[in-house]
């Protein structure tokens, strides 16, 4: 099943061509009671306006999971080891879902890049729990490209710990929608491919995940889950900021970027400038 947030925040699953509106407020809260019934109300899929599928009470990252991903840092000689287990929580503000743009914002970085991820839709509450529990917590799947400002995270690596590259307003797509555990019984068998303007710029498979998604759910529990919760499993290999040539491939405005995952679908996002968002130029430069 699949399963959307639409128009001004109404909850649906898809059927064919039309969307199903089912009787819950939030697709939170759809987990939270785990389901919902169906309204009469129907609505043509292509005349609806998808939004971020969800927004969860904890967004928590996985970097360095796909091995890939280190192997290539090492050839532009990053600023620091990408190690598995980085984890780190994302702001929750910065969502946005299928076809809204993700702001440029010049003032603060020149190194805007993409991350292709699977991301995990956390179905019910719990904690304290091993990898032989974990598959029983997961409902869904989701699309979600990581962006990042690459020169921002360099500085804040020097401490080894970032987050801001990644958590700024409009950096964290999600979408176009979660596709129930169901749908997918095997979610490390998914071929994965990120477009900029139609050309391939990162491929892979989920296989390639140094921990699998039972080890990284449980992990994490310690920290406890809410319904609706999310976490991401990592990018694979092709990033912009690890490539020889980087400057040519960093994201600009008028790029489109489509996020593909076997099974889940496009989640499709168009770059614009600050001034096209917010119809004034960019504030000052921030220097880090």
């Amino acid at each position: 099943m699949k399963l959307v947030t639409y128009d001004d925040g109404k909850v649906g699953r898809v059927d064919g061509d039309e969307i199903v509106r089912l009787d819950v407020p939030t697709m939170r809260t759809y987990f939270e009671r785990g389901g919902a019934g169906e309204t009469s109300e129907r609505m043509a899929l292509a005349d609806a306006t998808l939004r971020a599928p969800i927004v969860p009470k904890k967004f928590f990252h996985t970097a360095g999971n796909f091995r890939e991903h280190e192997e290539e840092s090492k050839r532009v000689e990053w600023s620091h080891e990408i190690a598995p287990w980085i984890v780190f929580f994302q702001n929750v503000d910065a969502i946005i879902g299928p076809d809204e743009p993700i702001v440029y914002p010049e003032h603060l970085t020149e190194e805007l890049d993409y991350e292709l991820e699977l991301a995990v839709i956390i179905g019910r509450g719990g904690k304290w729990f091993g990898p032989e529990e974990a598959m029983d917590y997961v409902a869904g799947y989701v699309i979600f490209n990581d962006i990042t400002a690459r020169d921002i995270q360099r500085r804040e690596m020097r401490s080894g710990v970032f987050s801001f590259c990644k958590a700024i307003d409009t950096f964290c797509p999600l979408g176009p929608w979660i596709v129930t555990a169901d749908e997918i019984p095997d979610p490390h068998d998914l071929e994965m491919t990120l477009r900029v303007n139609g050309e391939t710029r990162q491929t892979s498979h989920s296989s390639r995940m140094s921990t699998t998604i039972p080890e990284i759910v449980s992990h994490y529990s310690p920290l406890g889950y809410s319904a609706g919760d999310v976490l991401s499993t990592g990018t694979v290999s092709g990033v912009a900021g690890f490539s020889e040539d980087a400057a040519s491939l960093y994201l600009r405005p008028g790029d489109v970027i489509e996020a593909e995952i076997e099974r889940i679908g496009v989640l499709r996002n168009p770059v614009v400038s600050w001034q096209e968002a917010h119809g004034e130029p960019a504030p000052a430069r921030v220097r880090w």
